[in-house]
């Protein structure tokens, strides 16, 4: 097959319109905020929290769980908050996190007066890795966050088993897997309680911010909704007045109900995420030097984003200059996903003196973690959704294909 001259020097590019865009929200949303409000013009009363549409929203997402509890709260940082504050950890307590997340997924640890203690990465994935997590496992040790990267689930046999043996609390971090399987189990169904994002860049949103904690757990379930609302006394049986110090997390009505719609459309917006991705990642079966990132097996994937691997090795190029060149083809990418939080001057300064920094003999990581930064170096992203078409599919494929041509050693 004859190499395509590359767009960068002077070829024609594959894709010269821009990639169509999401369209998340429509006139089933809009219509379920002008019911509320038309519901609080007509009776006088302001739409709140906690009411019929929050109920409703939070059992409908639970039953899309397969049964359990769910409280809705104020965002995805703040459902990793909630679901920590539901475990009563002590302070100074450590709690292994994933090593490439959002800030959101690691500074409630800190929040919350623990120690947030780094695992590495299988350098295949952005995933903690099970014989990381098991290296940095100590008698102070009390749980461990584990996040699902990209709509792509972890290692959970693996993390569980861990855990298991070291009598660990597991949270999962499902801020970016919305309906993600691992081995036919739903992420966010495997640990002991779970945090959901939902705000608008997610696989379904709660209007602009959201989040959900998810558990099967009763009693974990009250204690996080307790933790949520500043200590009210939800729960079977609850007792007088506030019961722990807590914030204010709540989500509230309007927001819900925007949330049942979106659950409504999940499914689709699912499956037609899963069918893209894997789209892709057929058409690249074969082509020397680029693929989608290895995923666990017994993966269903629901592609917040396409995590793309080049064997650098068999390529002549950088990974920054492929990336050039994938841009002039019309494909946009992000050339570099490094959130590695124990990078981040947050981290690293500890500039806020309060706990956990207190307990600076607990707190001696360098950002030194081989497995990430090999992971981070060696793939990069392509932004998707699900409005992504046949066409967008054949674009990204050929753009890949194209670039991984000209560049073969």
């Amino acid at each position: 097959m004859s190499v395509q001259k590359l767009a960068i020097e002077g070829g024609v590019a594959v894709r010269g319109t821009p990639f169509p865009t999401r369209h998340l929200f429509g006139d089933e949303e809009k219509q379920a905020a002008v019911r509320l409000f038309d519901e609080a013009i007509q009776s006088g009363n302001a739409f709140g929290y906690g009411g019929a549409d929050e109920q409703a929203f939070e059992k409908e997402f639970a039953a899309v769980m397969g049964g359990g509890f769910a409280d809705g709260v104020n965002g995805g940082t703040t459902a990793v908050f909630a679901a920590l504050g539901a475990l009563q950890l002590e302070a100074g307590s450590e709690v292994v996190v994933s090593p490439i997340t959002d800030p959101g997924g690691v500074m409630p640890v800190a929040m919350l007066n623990c120690v947030p203690v780094f695992a590495d990465a299988d350098p295949r994935t952005y995933h903690m890795s099970a014989a990381s997590l098991a290296s940095v496992v100590t008698p102070r040790t009390r749980a461990v966050v584990v996040a699902h990267i990209a709509g792509e689930p972890a290692d959970m046999d693996g993390i569980l088993a861990v855990a298991k043996q070291h009598h660990l609390k597991v949270v999962e971090d499902c801020a970016q897997s919305h309906g993600t399987r691992y081995k036919g189990q739903l992420t966010g169904t495997l640990g002991d309680i779970a945090a959901f994002s939902t705000m608008s860049g997610k696989h379904m949103a709660t209007a602009a911010q959201g989040g959900v904690v998810f558990t099967r757990h009763e009693e974990l379930h009250w204690k996080g909704r307790q933790f949520a609302d500043r200590g009210k006394p939800f729960g079977l049986t609850p007792p007088p007045g506030n019961v722990m110090a807590g914030l204010n997390l709540n989500l509230n009505d309007l927001s819900a109900a925007v949330g049942r719609v979106q659950l409504k459309k999940l499914p689709s917006i699912v499956q037609r995420r899963h069918d893209g991705g894997e789209a892709v990642k057929q058409g690249l079966a074969g082509v020397e030097g680029v693929a989608l990132g290895w995923q666990e097996p017994g993966s269903y994937c629901t592609y917040w984003f396409l995590r793309v691997a080049l064997d650098l090795p068999r390529l002549t190029v950088s990974k920054a200059c492929f990336c050039a060149a994938l841009a002039a083809e019309g494909i946009p990418s992000m050339v570099a996903y490094r959130h590695i939080q124990a990078e981040a001057p947050w981290f690293r300064e500890r500039k806020q003196r309060w706990c956990p920094w207190l307990f600076r003999d607990r707190v001696t990581q360098e950002p030194a973690f081989p497995g990430a930064i090999a992971a981070t170096d060696m793939q990069f992203n392509i932004p998707f959704h699900e409005n992504y078409g046949p066409v967008e599919i054949r674009d990204i494929v050929e753009a890949l294909s194209k670039v991984a041509r000209a560049y073969r050693r």
